[in-house]
């Protein structure tokens, strides 16, 4: 899976992960009006996992995004404050 950049605005995270989300709740539908032979049903029910597993992944990225929002700005600097105090080894 890829990470979404971190550039996009939430509205337009929330919009792809909701379309990506429709895609594939249209794919597992689509797969289910198949008429699957006994010689292809390992490889649809694979098919079926893969769905469904994505399905899940979309679904915990929305709820996260939801749940614990990123800032929309990255800091300007990080505090060193912990590395300067160690001492130095000579």
């Amino acid at each position: 899976m890829y990470s979404v950049p971190t550039e996009v605005s939430a509205i337009e995270r929330a919009r792809w992960l909701a379309e990506l989300s429709e895609a594939l709740d249209a794919a597992r539908r689509l797969l289910s009006k198949f008429d699957i032979r006994d010689r292809d049903r390992e490889e649809a029910l694979d098919l079926y996992t893969r769905i469904e597993a994505a399905r899940f992944q979309v679904q915990s990225l929305r709820l996260s995004r939801s749940l614990h929002p990123r800032p929309e700005s990255t800091p300007d600097r990080i505090d060193l404050g912990l590395w300067q105090d160690k001492p130095t080894i000579a």
